[in-house]
């Protein structure tokens, strides 16, 4: 994976150095910006996630999250000096990916930037694959047909994508995917590999992408 280049919306120099640091020495690219008009400028190159403080001195940080999401997916972590249930709740509402309360653990910041990154990232295609993930769009194609996915099945096959010839236990694919505690048990995961693998037939009856490694989980076949 290359390195990975990450927007930094925050007007406090001293915040923003230590960000900044914390990045670099973790092998980030950091992109600053101390005001919301300057960093929506820099949006564009090649941002893999967005750090957004919520109290900028131009405007609200909210509002620089709805003009990011009317066309944009990237990721995106709040940071805010309130630790208020009301804003944290408007926040996810409005499509951020997690929220941070001032004062931090830079340790803890990063640790969650690559949390998300990784499980964002997508390596350039390979032209020999069938199966084409678009992360903006939230669609999986294969031999250019969408394929009709739960939340669940979609992003179990965007995590076999993203890791190709890798096994993952049933354990991991939950911890990763799986978001309400009360649909994780083991034959959930089955069944959504199970959904996968007759969506994909209905387009390819030969096909036969993931693997099952008996004792040990599934993954995508990796075709070298």
């Amino acid at each position: 994976m290359n390195a990975q280049r990450i927007l930094i919306f925050e007007d406090e120099p001293g915040i923003l150095s230590t960000i900044e640091i914390a990045l670099s020495a973790d092998g980030f690219i950091p992109v600053s910006a101390m005001t919301a008009d300057a960093g929506m400028t820099l949006l564009n190159q090649d941002i893999s996630l967005v750090i957004l403080d919520v109290g900028l001195p131009d405007r609200n940080g909210f509002e620089v999250l709805k003009e990011i999401r009317r066309t944009l997916n990237t990721p995106v972590i709040l940071l805010t000096a309130r630790n208020s249930e009301i804003d944290k709740v408007l926040g996810l509402e409005l499509g951020a990916d997690d929220f941070v309360v001032k004062p931090f653990s830079p340790r803890e910041l990063v640790a969650r930037i690559k949390a998300i990154v990784r499980r964002t990232y997508v390596p350039p295609k390979d032209v020999k694959s069938p199966l084409i993930l678009d992360t903006e769009k939230k669609v999986i194609f294969f031999h250019n047909t969408a394929l009709t996915l739960t939340p669940y099945e979609f992003k179990t096959l965007a995590l076999f994508i993203k890791n190709p010839g890798r096994i993952f236990t049933r354990e991991e694919i939950m911890d990763i995917v799986w978001t309400e505690p009360e649909d994780s048990f083991d034959r959930a995961v089955d069944t959504v590999i199970k959904n996968i693998r007759n969506r994909i037939k209905e387009i390819d009856k030969d096909s036969d992408l993931i693997e099952t490694r008996r004792s040990q989980g599934y993954g995508l076949k990796d075709k070298k």
